[in-house]
């Protein structure tokens, strides 16, 4: 039976997936040691992976990834949280499953690497089998998209194989050059930077860090007294990605101190140790009661808890 196989560096990893043969589907598991959700990700995947039989060359290979110990790959496949998995082949993404629901799991495994074998008995409940009747879509005058099924011999193609009339409406406006929304999102970013004498983007909030470099990030303020805003960047997709861009580094947290960039976590960590006054000019409070700064301070997306 094929297992599941712990990867703990980059090059590693690089190896791997560069000694498989293209055909071979690939299922990445990111985790962190923190999240109970994991473990059971971990089972499930371990049960999957004892139902399809090693072979030679590998028809799949299940990986696992604590995604703070390599956050590079992580970025990489845009991991925001855990457990997430990833199917891929030949370099492709096919699939992204978030969370440890185990249906949900079999089925996207077995969507693109096939069944293997009675999972069923293994711990997993079983896949549901749903048999669409053959004159249902025709007595609800329902169209499909001309993929699959509904595209064979007596079908009428559906809308892939529709083409617009010259007398058409529009159905969509046309699309205009995408160089002000840039502008507008640089001169956004340039003001969140400044939003506080010290500002952390970070995953998740300082009362719910959602991954352990931003909850120890968090921590070093707080015990140096630091009064700080922050951001939330899972909360808003379009600062997550221009702030790596903006700040030249491409991963989370960032930390921003009078207008200009620190670093990450690691920056931080060493400035720190070569430097244990570093924040010496933004101490606004007693040793180990540092926190979040005032709240029109923090410059927090709508749907972001705070």
């Amino acid at each position: 039976m094929s297992t599941v196989e712990d990867i703990t560096s980059e090059n590693a990893f690089t190896t791997h997936i560069s000694s498989l043969p293209p055909t071979t589907t690939i299922i990445i598991s990111f985790h962190t040691p923190w999240a109970a959700p994991c473990a059971q990700m971990a089972l499930i995947l371990k049960t999957l992976a004892s139902s399809y039989p090693p072979q030679t060359p590998p028809t799949i290979s299940f990986l696992s990834l604590d995604a703070e110990a390599l956050p590079e790959i992580s970025e990489s496949y845009d991991v925001t949280a855990v457990p997430f998995l990833v199917i891929q082949r030949d370099g492709k993404v096919l699939e992204k499953v978030s969370g440890s629901d185990a249906a949900k799991v079999r089925g996207a495994v077995e969507r693109h690497a096939g069944k293997g074998g009675n999972t069923g008995k293994m711990g997993l409940p079983p896949a549901l089998e749903v048999t669409r009747r053959e004159d249902e879509g025709a007595k609800e005058g329902v169209e499909t998209n001309g993929e699959g099924e509904g595209e064979g011999e007596g079908g009428g193609g559906g809308l892939s194989k529709y083409a617009p009339g010259a007398n058409d409406p529009k159905t969509a406006p046309e699309m205009s050059s995408t160089a002000g929304q840039k502008e507008e999102l640089e001169t956004r970013l340039k003001e969140l930077v400044k939003a506080a004498p010290v500002m952390l983007f970070m995953k998740g909030t300082p009362s719910a860090p959602q991954c352990g470099f931003s909850r120890t990030i968090v921590t070093m303020l707080r015990e140096k007294g630091v009064r700080y805003g922050f951001f939330n960047i899972l909360a808003d997709e379009e600062v997550r990605s221009g702030m790596k861009k903006f700040s030249e580094w491409p991963t989370f947290p960032q930390l921003y101190a009078g207008g200009e960039f620190v670093g990450g976590l690691d920056i931080v960590e060493e400035e720190l140790k070569s430097n244990p006054d570093f924040f010496a000019d933004y101490v606004a409070a007693p040793k180990g009661k540092g926190g979040m700064a005032a709240p029109e301070d923090q410059k927090q997306p709508a749907t972001a808890s705070t």
